[in-house]
């Protein structure tokens, strides 16, 4: 067979089907066009009734798939006058059809043919035009003129986005915070009375101290309450540990209230005699030799003086190493402090605070602010980045800050967000629209089809976008 092969270098500009023949003599009166798995499915109505043609012409009318340089024919339909029918039966290798295309004798050719086309998709042809070409045969054969028309502009039509989901974190009561840290302060042996002047103990206080004033000095902030647990080291008998754990850390809080002028029982305390889950974690994260025996040691059933000198008799060199490096760490005093930070109700005063100290924000409040802010800008990213900075283990904040990756393009990050935000319905909907914005429709479906069992009203219709994304149809 020979088929007269061109490269399309202007096609005209698209016709209607409803106004006009697509090429001369042919309208084609409805198309569609639609991909169906790994297949591009081609179905139209040609009427060839105006189609002239003289007893030594031929005329074939081929659907081609274009994209940029490519170029993919499909099935022709091939009209023969009457010679040119003869002609052809007797110089077959010059033939412009085969086999696998329609041919009609002008004479006996229908007013109308329906055209059915199927063929594998492949990458490029995401973005082609559907383009509609006419040529025609005159002696011995030759082609001699060409023309071409666009049916579909552009298939599919557009990229098709389905909506993100964004989710309003539920409102909460106080906006409750807390400071934790840890004070070594020191006594001399046997004593619990605090000594400013004693080591290091101007700088440990101060530790308390400064996170006090921290909340004191905000205008916005409000202390609810502070708390100090005291612990002791475990060398020593027991019961004196604990007499001093507990005097010493009502020694601390007298001495803490009477800086600020608290009411006597602002702060509370509670002690605990012994460290030993500090030193169990330090003897996790060493080297000593005997490790695993000293932590059977500390898991034993034995009381805490047993263990202590079981430790200290059966492993001194460990022993030794551990009342040098670790112990001292073992005498401190845990403090939190507890405080509210008021409500901010206006965009403008929320959106300084956001710029300013973060921290002192709602998830709900970054959520008012961001009903502000133009839907894809850079600022409504920034501030889903920065709540969720601010809430990281936040569900509802790693979903908001995903949505706002997928918007960016950043589908890593998106899907690392997704994994912090659980397994609610708006979840398992987002992971289809990333697929669905890396144009993997396939793979998005089965998640909108749960989504949608879930309750996510955007899910059904996201599925049913998918669908008519890949298919363009018109009729007359």
């Amino acid at each position: 067979m020979k088929r007269f092969l061109t490269t399309i270098i202007a096609i005209s500009a698209f016709v209607s089907i409803a106004e006009a023949e697509t090429v001369k003599g042919v309208t084609v009166e409805s198309y569609t066009m639609e991909r169906n798995g790994d297949y591009i499915v081609v179905d139209m109505e040609l009427d060839i009734s105006s189609l002239k043609l003289k007893s030594s012409q031929a005329v074939t009318l081929t659907p081609c798939i274009v994209r940029d340089t490519i170029s993919r024919e499909l099935r022709t339909l091939g009209i023969y006058g009457r010679n040119r029918h003869y002609y052809f039966e007797r110089n077959e290798e010059a033939k412009p059809t085969s086999d696998k295309d329609i041919e009609y004798r002008k004479s006996k050719a229908p007013d109308k043919v329906t055209y059915h086309e199927i063929l594998p998709f492949e990458s490029w042809m995401d973005g082609c035009k559907l383009v509609f070409e006419r040529v025609d045969y005159g002696c011995v054969g030759e082609a001699y003129n060409q023309q071409a028309n666009v049916i579909v502009e552009q298939f599919p039509v557009k990229p098709y986005r389905p909506r993100l989901i964004y989710v309003r974190p539920e409102t909460s009561g106080e906006k409750l915070y807390t400071i934790h840290g840890s004070a070594f302060v020191d006594f001399p042996v046997s004593k619990m009375d605090i000594r400013t002047d004693y080591r290091n103990n101007r700088e440990e206080i101060a530790k308390i101290t400064s996170s006090i004033d921290q909340v004191r000095e905000d205008k916005d902030a409000t202390i609810k309450s502070i708390s100090i647990k005291g612990f002791a080291s475990p060398e020593s008998p027991y019961a004196n540990n604990e007499r001093l754990a507990k005097g010493r850390t009502e020694a601390l809080r007298r001495y803490v209230e009477s800086l600020y002028k608290f009411e006597d029982g602002f702060i509370t305390t509670s002690y605990e005699a012994e460290d030993w889950a500090g030193l169990e974690q330090f003897v996790i994260n060493s080297n000593l030799k005997h490790k695993e025996e000293i932590l059977a040691a500390i898991h034993s059933e034995r009381d805490p003086d047993s263990k202590e000198l079981w430790i200290k008799r059966n492993w001194i060199a460990d022993y030794n190493y551990l009342f040098v490096h670790c112990y001292p760490a073992l005498r401190h005093s845990d403090y939190t402090i507890e405080y509210t930070v008021r409500k901010y109700t206006s965009p403008k005063e929320i959106e300084s605070i956001m710029n300013t100290a973060p921290q002192k924000l709602s998830l709900e409040e970054f959520y008012l602010l961001a009903q502000t802010y133009e839907e894809g800008s850079a600022q409504l990213h920034e501030l889903y980045e920065i709540a969720v900075r601010m809430y990281p283990n936040d569900e509802i904040a790693n979903l908001n800050a995903a949505n706002s990756a997928i918007s960016s393009g950043n589908y890593d990050r998106a899907a690392r967000y997704l994994d912090k935000a659980g397994n609610r319905a708006e979840v398992v909907y987002a992971r289809g629209v990333i697929e669905v914005y890396k144009e993997n429709y396939k793979a998005a479906v089965p998640y909108f089809e749960e989504a949608s069992k879930l309750g996510i009203a955007e899910a059904a219709p996201a599925i049913e976008a998918i669908k008519n994304h890949w298919r363009v149809s018109s009729k007359k």
